[in-house]
């Protein structure tokens, strides 16, 4: 593949994508959908055609023929499930979540989700035939008017920036320092991610939903903890070589379950006991206060076998968003002050001071952030192009082999690779985004306030891990909340006497 189709390319699937979740229900959008799934993959095998797993593929046709029906097969078998029963197809979605297949892409060993790829193939296939097998209806769904008010508001604006920022990011490409790895992260994750923020954009995420969607969480974190916590007592992992020789030389042992990285396992673990916090503290019946309360203990042991302190950080960011939503924000913000000054001074007075110690402190991630803001000084305005983070920090270190693909800080990555202008669609995105989870959040919507309350909670545990891991456009689960927390906010308010 030459250069300039690739880059066409890019660009044209990150505006089909985007077109996904701008333009109204119908036929025009399921075929950009379609679009936009059809691309991706080809993009990425043009960019890989010369790598040694896919020539290895070029030399077993057989093998490409199984795995091509295998995976035709399956995605049929999803159409035709959620055109028959459409409330699997969020289900399908939120469960294929944490689930990623390692392969090798571009000389590096890549955590993909394949699960999720396939849900949503069969889901814009399904979308695909119902829209252009049932005749369109005029006067919008079911005969309801368009919500209106500030949450709403918010709602039909956060699509908009999304999309910007994907095609932003695509453009972005073009300039590049490692355009291969910024087309990857284009097709892998902001590609698909979008289009599954479209097709849940169309659900009605009722009460019934909602409790499906916690019950599904918490069975499959439930069965992660059990995982790690047999890795914890053998002392052995399934993966990761990386973890494997680190838990070598430390006094603790890390887990990861399922999971290729102990902080990627934190981060969805802190994030289901926040979402089962807010239905804690909300609920009603007995037992579902003891199920909450046996669920939230259990997954906390299992976070605990984590050792990620980002995650602990996050969990902690998401109680507090919870506490000022159930009881005062006023108590909650003196709380939190409070407890950020203890941390200063333990840091200060216990753990030392001096940069080399910030640095061991938080595994050399000082010196990639110092490294990154040195990166948006040299290029504030464009930055070094999407993905490049790698490529422009080694470039610019005495160290050539420094062991790096990110600045593990969300905004120095955007800033390093996306100049002024991605980085203020960034921050532009963050305002939208919290503008929708929290507008009209205490008023009479017609789902519970704890199904919103576990929305904003959950958004805010996402953002505060990815100020310490980054990883918040690659993580689908901020997809996710946006898609349902717009989704929610839009919701025409009715009275709800649950």
């Amino acid at each position: 593949m030459s250069d300039f189709l690739a880059a066409a390319g890019v660009v044209v699937a990150a505006a089909a994508s985007a077109s996904a979740i701008l333009l109204p229900a119908g036929r025009t959008r399921s075929a950009a959908m379609l679009a936009a799934i059809v691309l991706f993959p080809l993009l990425i095998l043009g960019d890989q055609w010369h790598t040694q797993q896919i020539v290895d593929l070029r030399h077993h046709t057989s093998r490409i023929a199984a795995l091509a029906i295998v995976g035709v097969v399956v995605v049929g078998a999803l159409a035709y499930v959620f055109r028959r029963w459409p409330i699997l197809l969020p289900l399908a979605i939120v469960a294929a979540l944490p689930f990623r297949v390692p392969l090798h892409a571009g000389g590096d060993t890549a955590n993909l989700l394949v699960p999720l790829y396939l849900v949503i193939a069969g889901a814009v296939i399904a979308v695909l035939f119902r829209d252009w097998t049932v005749p369109p209806a005029g006067g919008g769904e079911a005969g309801d008017a368009a919500p209106t008010g500030p949450a709403a508001r918010a709602a039909r604006l956060l699509p908009m920036i999304l999309a910007a920022v994907v095609v932003l990011y695509a453009v972005q490409t073009l300039y590049s320092e490692d355009f291969s790895k910024g087309l990857q992260n284009v097709c892998f994750f902001l590609v698909p991610f979008t289009v599954a923020y479209g097709l849940l954009s169309d659900v009605k995420w009722d009460r019934r939903l909602l409790t499906l969607v916690l019950c599904l969480v918490g069975v499959e974190a439930t069965a992660f903890v059990f995982v790690g916590s047999i890795e914890y007592v053998t002392r052995s992992l399934f993966w990761n070589d990386v973890v494997i020789r680190s838990n070598e030389f430390h006094t603790y042992f890390r887990v990861n379950s399922v999971f290729w990285d102990p902080n990627v396992y934190g981060r969805y673990l802190t994030l289901v006991i926040v979402v089962a916090m807010a239905a804690l503290l909300w609920v009603k019946e007995r037992r579902a206060f003891a199920l909450l309360t046996v669920l939230v203990t259990l997954l906390w042991l299992g976070l605990a076998q984590t050792f990620s302190q980002s995650s602990f950080l996050a969990l902690l960011a998401g109680l507090a968003a919870l506490a000022a939503l159930r009881w005062s924000w006023r108590w909650t913000l003196g709380a939190v002050a409070v407890g950020a000054v203890g941390a200063i001074l333990v840091v200060l007075l216990v753990g030392g001071s001096g940069k080399i110690r910030i640095n061991i402190d938080t595994s050399g991630r000082a010196n990639l952030v110092s490294g990154g803001i040195e990166l948006f000084g040299e290029r504030p305005i464009w930055g070094y192009g999407s993905g490049s983070f790698q490529v422009a920090y080694r470039g610019h270190q005495a160290k050539k082999n420094v062991p790096v693909s990110i600045s593990h800080t969300e905004p120095v990555t955007v800033a390093a690779e996306q100049g002024l202008l991605g980085l203020l669609l960034y921050v532009a995105l963050l305002i939208v985004a919290l503008w929708t989870m929290t507008s009209g959040i205490r008023g009479p919507p017609s789902v519970p306030l704890a199904a919103r309350a576990a929305v904003l909670a959950a958004f805010v545990a996402l953002l505060v891990h990815t100020m310490a891991y980054a990883g918040f456009f690659e993580d689908p689960i901020t997809w996710v909340l946006l898609a349902v927390g717009a989704s929610l906010a839009a919701t025409p308010a009715v009275r709800d006497s649950a």
